[in-house]
C-alpha cells in the first residue's frame, strides 16, 4: 500500500481511500448497505411532501376522504421504511465490526514480521495502545458516521431539488449561508484534526508507560515505586485530559457556529416564506412543505458538518495505522529465495562486520571468520559487549551483516526464507520466554499439529514430566503470563522441551543455565546434553564451567575473535581466557571451574 501524503486535504482523501480498499472485499454487503440507505433516506424526502398535501387537503377539501387515503399510503411507506433502515443499520455495523477485525489482524501481520530494531524504537504499549484506540476510531467512521454522512448527502442533495421545485426564490436565499458555512468547517475540521493527533499520540505514549510498570511490576514494588509510578501514569492522563478539553473548545465553537449559520437561515426562511404566503405566491402546504425541507437540508448540513470533523479526527488515527501497515521490514525474504540444502547444521561466518544503524561508526563485529562442522560443538566467550549476543541475531537474521556472509549449510542466511532459515534452529534463552496459556500450549509451540505423546516425550526428555506431573492440571496447568508460576529451572526446562519438539538442525544456548540454582543446574545440564546430542550446537556463556567441555571455544573481544581452541589448549596459552577462567574462580567461592588448570 501507499504511504499517506502529508498536506491535510491528501490525508483526507487517503483515508477515504484506504478505507474504500478495506471495505472493497465485502463489495456485496456493501452494496446492500448503499442501496437500502438511498432508499430509506429517499423515502424520508417524501414525508414534507405528505405534509403539504395533508395541510391542502385540510384547508380545501369539505371531507376527509382524501386525507385518510394519504395516512393509509403513509403508513405502508413507514412499514417499509422501518424495514430499510434495519437492514441498512445491521448492514453497516457488520462491515465496521468486519473491517476493523481485518485491520487489526493486517496491522498484527505487519508488526510480527518487523525487525528487532523497529521494536527498540518502539514500546509494547503504545504498539498494543494503536490496535486499541485508533482501530475502534476507524469502527466508528465505517460502520456509524460513513452511514450516517451517506444518509445527510441524500438528503442535503434531495432537500435542495425539492426546495428548488417548490420555490427557487426561496431557495437562492437560504444558499446564501451556504458557502460561508463550508469554509467554517473546513478550517475548523483542519485544527481539530490537529488537536485530535496530539490526543492519540498522547494516549499511546501513557498506555506504553503504565505497561511498562505493570510488566516490571516486582521491581516498582521492590524499589517503593508505586505513588512514582501512579505519578507518572496521573501526569500522563491529566495531559490528555487538558489536550481533550482543548480539542472539546473547539469542537463546541465549531458546531455552535454551524448550527448558528444553520439556524440563521431558518429564520431567515420564515420571514420571506411568511412574506410570501401573504402576498399570495405560496400556498399554506406549499410553504409547510418548504420549512419541513429546510430543516432537513440545514439539520443534514449540520450532521455533515460535524461527520467532516469526525473524518478529521479519524485522519490522524488511521495515518498512524497505515503507517505501520506501509512499514516495509528491512529484514524479509529474499525476491528469488534459495532452498536450504540438506545437511546436519554447517555454519560458516564470512569476513563478518556489523554497526548498528544508529551508530554506523562503531563496529559490533569486525571482520569475523569461523566456521562449525555438523553435529560440532562450538562456545562464544568473551567480556560483556563482545558481540557474542549479535552472532546469535546474525545467525537468525534478525539483523543483517553491514559487511561479509553468514551461511548455513553453505548458503547465504540471506537468500533463504525467513521462515525455512529460522525453523532450522532453535534458542534456549537465558530468560526462556513463555506465554500465559498452559504447560502443554507452550511445549507445543515449537511444533505445529504436536500430539500428546510428542509433548510428552520432549518433556522427559527435558526432565519437566516430573514435576509437571505434580501439578494438580497436569499439562493443562496454567502457568501465568511469562511463567510467573514457574521456578527458574522449571521454566528453563519447558523451553528445552519445546526445543526438542522443534527439533531442530542447530540449536543456540544463550546463557541458558547462568541464573540457575545447583540443583536446577544439573537437572537442567542432563537435559540440555540430550538436545545437544547430534546437534549443531552454539554456546554463548559467561560461566565458563559451561563451556569447558565444546569442541571449540571462541573468545571474543571488542567485536574481534582474539582466541580460538579447547579449553586445556587456552589455558595453557595464558591469554584472554585464562583471565577470564581466573577472575571468575576468584569471585566464585563455589569454584566450579577448574582450579588445578
Amino acid at each position: 500500500m501507499d504511504p499517506l501524503p502529508n498536506d491535510g486535504k491528501s490525508k483526507n482523501l487517503g483515508v477515504l481511500r484506504r478505507l474504500v480498499a478495506l471495505i472493497r472485499p465485502h463489495k456485496g454487503r456493501f452494496a446492500i448497505a448503499v442501496v437500502t440507505l438511498f432508499a430509506a433516506s429517499g423515502l424520508s424526502l417524501i414525508y414534507p411532501m405528505a405534509a403539504k398535501q395533508a395541510v391542502d387537503v385540510g384547508m380545501n377539501e369539505p371531507t376527509s376522504g382524501k386525507l385518510d387515503a394519504l395516512v393509509v399510503v403513509l403508513l405502508g411507506i413507514f412499514v417499509v421504511h422501518a424495514v430499510l433502515v434495519w437492514i441498512r443499520h445491521y448492514s453497516m455495523s457488520w462491515l465496521g465490526e468486519r473491517v476493523v477485525a481485518d485491520l487489526r489482524g493486517i496491522v498484527v501481520d505487519r508488526v510480527l514480521v518487523l525487525p528487532m530494531a523497529w521494536f527498540h524504537e518502539r514500546r509494547t504499549g503504545e504498539i498494543v495502545g494503536r490496535l486499541a484506540s485508533d482501530v475502534t476510531t476507524v469502527e466508528n467512521i465505517v460502520g456509524s458516521e460513513l452511514s450516517l454522512a451517506l444518509r445527510n448527502a441524500v438528503q442535503l442533495v434531495g432537500g435542495l431539488a425539492l426546495l428548488i421545485w417548490v420555490d427557487w426564490k426561496l431557495t437562492a436565499m437560504m444558499m446564501a449561508v451556504v458557502p460561508p458555512l463550508l469554509l467554517i468547517t473546513m478550517w475548523f475540521g483542519r485544527e481539530i484534526r490537529k488537536m485530535s493527533k496530539q490526543v492519540q499520540d498522547e494516549l499511546a505514549g501513557i498506555s506504553g508507560t503504565i505497561q511498562e510498570s505493570i510488566g516490571a511490576i516486582q521491581t516498582v514494588q521492590a524499589f517503593v515505586r508505586e505513588r512514582r509510578e501512579a505519578s507518572r501514569y496521573r501526569d500522563g492522563v491529566e495531559r490528555v485530559f487538558q489536550q481533550t478539553l482543548r480539542m472539546v473548545k473547539w469542537r463546541a465553537s465549531f458546531f455552535s457556529a454551524a448550527m448558528a449559520a444553520g439556524y440563521l437561515a431558518i429564520a431567515a426562511m420564515i420571514w420571506l416564506g411568511g412574506r410570501a404566503l401573504i402576498a399570495g405566491d405560496i400556498t399554506s402546504g406549499e410553504l409547510t412543505a418548504f420549512f419541513l425541507y429546510t430543516f432537513m437540508v440545514a439539520g443534514s448540513l449540520g450532521d455533515l458538518a460535524g461527520l467532516w470533523g469526525s473524518l478529521q479526527r479519524a485522519a490522524g488515527a488511521t495515518e498512524r495505522l497505515f503507517a505501520i501497515i506501509d512499514t516495509l521490514p528491512d529484514i524479509r525474504d529474499p525476491d528469488a529465495p534459495v532452498a536450504l540444502p540438506a545437511g546436519g547444521g554447517a555454519i560458516a561466518f564470512r569476513d563478518v562486520t556489523y554497526s548498528y544503524e544508529s551508530r554506523p561508526d562503531v563496529r559490533v563485529l569486525d571482520h569475523v571468520d569461523f566456521e562449525v562442522a555438523p553435529g560440532q560443538v562450538v562456545a562464544l566467550v568473551g567480556p560483556s559487549g563482545a558481540g557474542k549476543s549479535t552472532i546469535l541475531s546474525l545467525l537468525f537474521r534478525f539483523h543483517d551483516v553491514t559487511g561479509g556472509e553468514v551461511q548455513l549449510e553453505g548458503v547465504d542466511v540471506r537468500r533463504v526464507r525467513l521462515g525455512e532459515l529460522r525453523r532450522a534452529m532453535a534458542l534456549v534463552a537465558q530468560e526462556p520466554v513463555l506465554f500465559s496459556g498452559t504447560l502443554r500450549d507452550n511445549i507445543a509451540y515449537g511444533k505445529d499439529g504436536a500430539t500428546d505423546a510428542e509433548i510428552e516425550r520432549a518433556a522427559r526428555d527435558a526432565n519437566a514430566h516430573d514435576f509437571i506431573a505434580s501439578f494438580p492440571d497436569g499439562y493443562a496447568t496454567v502457568i501465568g503470563e511469562r511463567g510467573v508460576k514457574l521456578s527458574g529451572g522449571q521454566k528453563q526446562r519447558i523451553a528445552i522441551a519445546r526445543a526438542l519438539l522443534a527439533d531442530p538442525r542447530v540449536l543456540v544456548l544463550d546463557e541458558a543455565t547462568s541464573n540457575l540454582d545447583a540443583e536446577s543446574e544439573s537437572l537442567v545440564q542432563q537435559a540440555l546434553a540430550r538436545l545437544m546430542k547430534g546437534r549443531t550446537t552454539i554456546v554463548v556463556a559467561h560461566r565458563l564451567s559451561t563451556v569447558r567441555d565444546a569442541d571449540r571455544i571462541l573468545v571474543m573481544d571488542r567485536g574481534q575473535i582474539v582466541e580460538a581452541g579447547r579449553h586445556a589448549e587456552l589455558m595453557a596459552a595464558a591469554g584472554v581466557y585464562k583471565r577470564l577462567v581466573e577472575h571468575q574462580v576468584i569471585s566464585d567461592e563455589a569454584g566450579p571451574l577448574e582450579r588445578e588448570a
